[in-house]
């Protein structure tokens, strides 16, 4: 009997930064559905679920989940652990696989490459992931668990950021679960110079830019595309160069056991500047 895996993207409008960001058009279609395009292309994702939450305003994903033919689950707004643990539940998973919404360029093959290490490995770790170190661009998160530990988790984890973030109850505890990490095989390391990912303003603008010069050449397009299109036209890569390595462990540096500085970025203060108010001083830049 085949292996049943459940890829869950995790989605909500209720962004303080981007409201409804996975709604925002990219190459003519909400980035939600691009997203779920790009995961479906992978060969082992298994059935692709969205996880939303149960408020009224996520009735909007909820609609486009049914009018586009993906399965849609509903669950805690905030409790991202429980909500992942129970459309795991629904769905019958015997693994789950974690992509946040905020990917929309993540590319199908590193997908199959996590999966595929993780197939090959499952009776020796217990969580597999792309992220603990990091290497790929941001925007290209890949975890899998079976569920028996994602179910451990669920009943276990205590702390906010643990409920909050699903996975940090197991990478964060590398003595007590037995966890693999696919690195790049190219040995570079642009997790930190490289962001892929939805969160801001100027996240979209760069996104909307990729997919309008690749996703009518090619709608299948590859990292290696992406890598091309910013070296021909570096402008691209500037547009939100200002949040490279920008991400929320900034903001559990205290909490996390596993987590450096180094592994995270404030975004950079140029001019004046809109979300904080100031003007960079010297130094800041």
């Amino acid at each position: 009997m085949q292996h049943k895996i459940v890829t869950i993207i995790q989605a909500r409008t209720g962004s303080s930064r981007l409201p409804a960001k996975v709604l925002l058009p990219l190459a003519g279609a909400p980035a939600l559905l691009r997203q779920v395009e790009r995961v479906q292309r992978a060969q082992l994702a298994g059935k692709v679920v969205i996880a939303t939450s149960t408020a009224a305003e996520d009735d909007a994903i909820v609609d486009l989940s049914r009018n586009a033919g993906v399965d849609c689950f509903r669950g805690d707004m905030n409790d991202l652990l429980d909500r992942h643990y129970r459309a795991g539940q629904e769905f019958d998973a015997e693994t789950v696989v974690k992509i946040p919404s905020d990917c929309p360029l993540i590319d199908p093959a590193i997908i199959d490459q996590v999966l595929r290490f993780y197939l090959r490995h499952r009776q020796e770790y217990d969580f597999v992931s792309n992220l603990h170190p990091p290497s790929w661009p941001d925007g290209n998160d890949v975890e899998v668990m079976p569920m028996p530990m994602l179910a451990l988790a669920w009943r276990e984890a205590r702390r906010g950021h643990e409920r909050e973030h699903t996975t940090p109850f197991f990478w964060d505890n590398p003595a007590r679960f037995r966890i693999g990490n696919v690195r790049w095989e190219t040995g570079f390391d642009y997790s930190m110079s490289h962001r892929w990912t939805l969160d801001y303003e100027e996240d979209y603008r760069m996104l909307s830019a990729v997919y309008d010069a690749l996703y009518p050449l090619d709608p299948a397009f590859t990292l290696k595309d992406i890598l091309d299109l910013l070296k021909r036209r570096p402008a691209l890569a500037a547009l939100n160069d200002r949040y490279a390595g920008v991400n929320w462990y900034r903001n559990h540096l205290d909490e996390l056991q596993t987590v450096s500085s180094d592994q995270t970025n404030a975004p950079k203060v140029t001019e004046y500047d809109e979300h904080y108010g100031q003007t960079a001083r010297p130094g800041q830049r």
